[in-house]
């Protein structure tokens, strides 16, 4: 099965951020317990894969995907 829509662009200024706190900076989750309880019932995808750890580091290029909406990291 293939997605055919593209992942949202969303830009860094650093070489890393941390997934709970782009879950924050995409608006996929209203603040840190929010998105602990995403991670934490396997519904945040990094890469295609289900990402349990809220420290997980994500560079430029990783995709995330949570409840259908995708976004790709790049260099900001």
């Amino acid at each position: 099965m293939t997605d055919d829509a593209s992942p949202a662009e969303l830009p860094i200024r650093d070489d890393m951020i941390r997934l709970g706190q782009l879950l924050k900076l995409a608006s996929l989750a209203e603040d840190g317990v929010e998105a602990k309880t995403l991670i934490d019932n396997g519904l945040v995808q990094v890469n295609g894969e289900i990402e349990e750890r809220r420290g997980r580091q994500l560079h430029p290029g990783d995709t995330i995907g949570v409840n259908g909406v995708r976004v790709r990291i790049t260099r900001g």
